[in-house]
């Protein structure tokens, strides 16, 4: 099979121009930044580890895994129409990404709901939904375009 391509200098100028549109942004980080800590200094980080991974008292709970599971194979063609919808522009496209995976890692926090709290925690919380109580962990989500 073979291509013919036309257009010459045009066609360079232009390849050449969403080339470099396509390649100014490289990475987009979803999650709790460095920096979020809850009022009492606790990162946020830590918290959403051990919710995830469970600890001494706490079984798993994994919410982030979860997600990543059920959206990594809509990524590449969300990412692709992005970059055609934003003319390649690498920055908006992963800034749109960005926002994408957040609201869906702020969903899997609000849809998880197995393993069950322990009945103490229900009655100190006064609900039974795990991976919420003030909500903080939840607020802090965001993302940045490297």
């Amino acid at each position: 099979m073979s291509v013919n391509l036309r257009g010459g200098d045009k066609l360079k100028t232009a390849l050449e121009d969403i080339a470099k549109r396509a390649a100014s942004a490289r990475l987009v980080r979803v999650g709790f930044m460095e920096g979020a800590t809850y009022p009492d200094g606790t990162p946020v980080a830590a918290v959403a580890a051990w919710n995830e991974y469970g600890s001494l008292n706490t079984p798993p709970r994994p919410f982030f895994q979860a997600m990543i599971n059920a959206e990594k194979a809509g990524w590449g063609a969300k990412v692709a129409a992005q970059l055609k919808r934003t003319e390649y522009d690498a920055n908006r496209t992963l800034g749109i990404m960005g926002d994408d995976i957040k609201g869906a890692l702020a969903q899997s926090i609000t849809d998880f709901a197995t393993p069950a709290l322990a009945e103490s925690t229900i009655e100190r919380k006064g609900f039974e939904k795990p991976l919420v109580d003030t909500g903080h962990m939840l607020n802090s989500i965001t993302y940045e375009v490297l």
